[in-house]
């Protein structure tokens, strides 16, 4: 990992899997400067001083830039110290209203990432674009280093539009004229052995049918219950938005993670996402449309203490299958 020269706490590194995209380093990588303490050096609080220090001057431009920024050698181990780390960012929580995945609260602000099966992958999405109210900026940590695989592969919104809209002009405009619609059926309690399988009682934080209801129309979602559980439907909702801090069109939505991956006993695929007006969506553009994500992420593997802080409107993030050990947590901010 070369150092690239800075005059701070932080330095900047490139690693072998960085891109550059658009003439960015694609994601930022900071490491600690003078290379990575040694046992009992560089205390926690100095990081996490640091963080508060640096962050509006130093961290926010590159994630602004880059669009995502893996902190990587910093003297965060535990759970407890990735909740330090984030509440020295300074961004307010967003709590986990109206996704899909299976998560345990940790501590704190800290959550696992989803708890799906090792053996499954999870498609690219930004998190949360299925429903109206979604981070802007999401943390993972690496708590415990996979055995092998496992990867968070991430990949720039704005470029997967351009390759979209190159390749595929006419659905790119029946997309932006019509969004999407997300429909999933719900269990009432969780399912770990599904990647969407929370169920509506975590989903809308209570077991009152009338409370998740109000929830729900506050998220613009209709709800169909069933005897064992819930339809829920999302839409029509925007598939492309724009990213006004940025000035571009973004690949705002889970079209892919739905068609290919929204799979469980209670669940089609097929029939998780269609156009806003109904229509299905074609099967070939979905799958070149992953072919595109595949072929334009960066895979970084995990290092334990790694923090890799996303903007969740730049950047689209996946999961790829590993062998356990693999303990990644999550942290979603406004």
């Amino acid at each position: 990992m070369a150092p690239v020269a800075g005059s701070s706490f932080f330095q900047e590194a490139r690693l072998p899997e960085q891109r550059a995209v658009e003439g960015v380093a694609f994601p930022a990588v900071l490491v600690p400067a003078g290379g990575p303490p040694g046992p009992g050096e560089g205390s926690l609080d100095e990081f996490l001083a640091t963080v508060r220090s640096e962050r509006a001057s130093r961290v926010e431009p590159l994630l602004r830039e880059a669009g995502a920024v893996l902190l990587r050698g910093f003297p965060a181990r535990t759970a407890a110290d990735f909740d330090a780390a984030v509440e020295a960012f300074g961004y307010e929580e967003l709590p986990y209203v109206g996704g899909a995945a299976p998560r345990t609260n940790v501590v704190g602000r800290v959550f696992t990432a989803n708890e799906s099966p090792p053996d499954q992958k999870i498609p690219f999405h930004h998190e949360m674009a299925q429903v109206p109210t979604f981070p802007a900026k999401l943390f993972f940590f690496c708590e415990v280093e996979p055995k092998s695989g496992g990867e968070t592969p991430i990949v720039l919104s704005h470029y997967v539009y351009k390759r979209m809209k190159e390749n595929f002009p006419e659905f790119v405009e029946k997309l932006e004229k019509h969004g999407l619609i997300y429909t999933r059926v719900l269990g009432e309690g969780d399912d770990p052995s599904s990647p969407i399988g929370r169920g509506w009682q975590s989903t809308f934080l209570t077991k009152d049918k009338a409370v998740a209801e109000e929830r729900a129309v506050k998220l613009g979602m209709k709800l169909e219950w069933t005897d064992n559980g819930v339809k829920t439907v999302m839409g029509p909702i925007p598939a492309v938005k724009w990213d006004e801090s940025r000035g571009r069109k973004i690949w705002f939505n889970s079209m892919v993670a739905a068609y290919t991956g929204w799979k469980d006993a209670r669940n089609d695929p097929v029939k998780a996402v269609t156009f806003g007006d109904g229509s299905p969506l074609p099967a070939d553009v979905i799958e070149e449309c992953g072919k595109i994500l595949e072929e334009e992420c960066v895979a970084v593997p995990w290092q334990q203490g790694d923090i890799l802080l996303i903007d969740n409107w730049a950047v689209l993030h996946s999961r790829r299958s590993f062998e356990p050990p693999r303990r990644v947590l999550a942290s979603l901010c406004k």
